[in-house]
C-alpha cells in the first residue's frame, strides 16, 4: 500500500503569492491614505482655480473624509456578505472615476460632490483589504508580521499626501493631485484580478440601514456647524438650528443602536473604559494631524508667499518621523505593551504643538521643521498601540467590531481636524493667519496631552 505525502491544499496560497496579496492591498491602502491629505497642499491653488474662500475649501476635504468615516463598517459588512474581491473591486473603479471627476470639476460644488464619492469608493478598500489581507496569511505570526506592515504604510500614506501634492502641483497644477490615481487604480485591478482570491465572511451580518442612515446624518451635521460656524455666526438661527439636529441625531443613533439586535456599531463596548480612551485617542491623533497639515499649507502658501512645493517639502520631517517610528511603535507593542508607545506619541505630539503656539510671521524655518519632525514622530508611534488598546481583551467576534469603530474615529477626527483649521482661519488676510492659528497649535498640544491620559487606560507594560 502506497501513501501520498502530506502537502498543501492546492488552494492554499504560496508565501510569495500571500505577500503579493499584501503588497497590492498595501497599495490600495496607500491611495486611501495619501488621498486623505495630498488635497490639503493644494487647497490654496484649488482656491485661486475656481474662485472660492478658505472656508469652501474645507468641504473638498472633508466630503471626502466624512462618507469615508459614516461607510467603513457597512462596507465590510458588505464584502462579508457578496465577497471581498468583488467589492474591492467595485471600490477601486468608484475611486478612480470620481478621481477622474474631480480632475475634470468646473466648479466647487462638482468637485465637493465628487470627492463625496470618493470617499465611497475608498470605504470599500481599506476594511475589505485588511480582511483580505488576515484571510490570506493563516498563521498568527506571519499575519502579525503582515498587519505591522500595514500600519506602517498606513501612516506613512498620510504623511507622504503633502509632499507628494505639493511636487505634482508644481509640474502640472491642482488637478494632477486627482489625475495621478487613474492609473493606479487601473494598475491595482489588474494585480487583484492576478493575485487576490476571493472570500467572504463565515457569518454575514445584517445591514443596519437606519443606524448607517443616522450616522451619516450626525457627522455630516456636525462636521457642517464647524465648517460653515465663521460663515454664518456661531450664535446665529442657522447655526442654532445645527446644534439641535446634531443633538437630536447622535441621540437618535444612540438609541436605535442600542436597541438593534446587529447595531452598526456595538456602542457596549464603550463601557470599557480602555476602549473608550482609545478610540477617543485615535481621533485625536487624526485631529492633530489634520489641524497640523492645514495650518501648515495655509500659513506656509497664504502667510509667507512659498509654493505648494515649498510648503510640502517642509512637511518632509513629519513623513520621515511617521515612516521610522510606525514600525518601531509596532515592535515595541509587541514587547512592551501600548502604554509606553502611547507616551513617547503623546510627548511629541504635545512637543511639536508647543514648539509653534508662539507662530509669528518671522519664525525661523528651522522651528517649523523641528515642530513638523516632533509630530510626525509622534505620529508614528501612536497608530499601533491605539489599535492594540482598543482591541486589546476582547474576543475575536468583538474585536473586528472594535477595529472598524477604531478606523471610524481617525476619519472622523480627520473631518473635525480640518473643519477647526478652517474655522479658526476664516476671513483672516495673509498678514493674520500666523496669529490665527495659535489656537490650533494649542489644539495639537492638547492632543498629544490627551494621549498621555489614553496610556495610562492602556494595558500595563510587560517585561520583555
Amino acid at each position: 500500500m502506497t501513501t501520498t505525502p502530506l502537502t498543501a491544499p492546492p488552494s492554499a496560497p504560496s508565501a510569495r503569492r500571500r505577500w503579493t496579496v499584501l503588497a497590492v492591498c498595501a497599495m490600495s491602502m496607500f491611495l486611501v491614505g495619501v488621498d486623505t491629505t495630498i488635497v490639503n497642499v493644494g487647497l490654496p491653488e484649488i482656491g485661486r482655480g475656481l474662485g472660492v474662500t478658505t472656508h469652501g475649501l474645507a468641504w473638498v476635504v472633508d466630503a471626502y473624509t466624512v462618507v469615508l468615516a459614516c461607510l467603513l463598517i457597512v462596507s465590510g459588512a458588505l464584502a462579508d456578505r457578496f465577497g471581498r474581491r468583488r467589492v474591492f473591486q467595485l471600490g477601486l473603479v468608484v475611486f478612480g472615476t470620481a478621481s477622474l471627476a474631480c480632475a475634470l470639476a468646473p466648479s466647487l460644488g462638482l468637485l465637493v460632490a465628487a470627492r463625496a464619492v470618493q470617499g465611497i469608493g475608498a470605504s470599500m478598500l481599506s476594511p475589505v483589504a485588511l480582511a483580505i489581507v488576515v484571510n490570506a496569511m493563516p498563521d498568527p505570526r506571519e499575519r502579525a508580521r503582515a498587519i505591522g506592515v500595514w500600519a506602517s504604510v498606513f501612516g506613512l500614506s498620510m504623511a507622504a499626501g503633502p509632499v507628494t501634492g505639493g511636487a505634482l502641483i508644481a509640474a502640472f497644477g491642482w488637478r494632477s493631485v486627482f489625475w495621478i490615481n487613474v492609473p493606479v487604480v487601473v494598475a491595482a485591478l489588474v494585480l487583484v484580478a492576478v493575485f487576490v482570491p476571493e472570500s467572504r465572511g463565515s457569518r454575514t451580518r445584517r445591514l443596519d440601514l437606519p443606524g448607517q442612515a443616522l450616522l451619516t446624518a450626525a457627522l455630516f451635521l456636525f462636521v457642517g456647524v464647524l465648517i460653515e460656524g465663521p460663515r454664518v455666526g456661531w450664535s446665529s438661527p442657522t447655526a442654532l438650528i445645527g446644534y439641535v439636529l446634531t443633538a437630536a441625531a447622535v441621540t437618535a443613533f444612540a438609541r436605535v443602536e442600542l436597541r438593534g439586535p446587529e447595531p452598526l456599531m456595538d456602542l457596549t463596548l464603550f463601557r470599557r473604559p480602555a476602549f473608550t480612551t482609545a478610540v477617543l485617542g485615535a481621533a485625536a491623533v487624526f485631529v492633530a494631524l489634520n489641524v497640523s497639515l492645514l495650518l501648515t499649507t495655509l500659513y506656509l502658501q497664504h502667510g509667507r508667499g512659498w509654493t505648494p512645493l515649498a510648503a510640502g517639502t517642509a512637511t518632509l520631517p513629519m513623513a520621515l518621523g511617521a515612516t521610522v517610528c510606525a514600525p518601531w511603535s509596532g515592535a515595541l507593542v509587541g514587547r512592551l505593551g501600548p502604554r509606553r508607545p502611547l507616551l513617547l506619541a503623546g510627548g511629541f505630539i504635545a512637543a511639536g504643538g508647543l514648539t509653534l503656539v508662539d507662530l509669528h510671521q518671522d519664525t525661523n524655518p528651522l522651528l517649523l521643521l523641528l515642530a513638523y519632525l516632533l509630530i510626525g514622530i509622534g505620529f508614528g508611534f501612536a497608530n499601533a498601540p491605539l489599535t492594540n488598546t482598543a482591541v486589546g481583551g476582547l474576543p475575536p467576534s468583538r474585536a473586528g467590531v472594535a477595529g472598524a469603530i477604531t478606523s471610524t474615529a481617525r476619519q472622523v477626527g480627520s473631518a473635525v481636524g480640518i473643519a477647526l483649521a478652517g474655522a479658526l482661519v476664516a476671513n483672516v488676510g495673509p498678514t493674520g493667519l500666523a496669529r490665527a492659528s495659535h489656537a490650533g497649535w494649542l489644539i495639537v498640544t492638547a492632543c498629544g496631552l490627551f494621549l498621555l491620559a489614553v496610556a495610562r487606560a492602556a494595558q500595563p507594560t510587560t517585561k520583555a
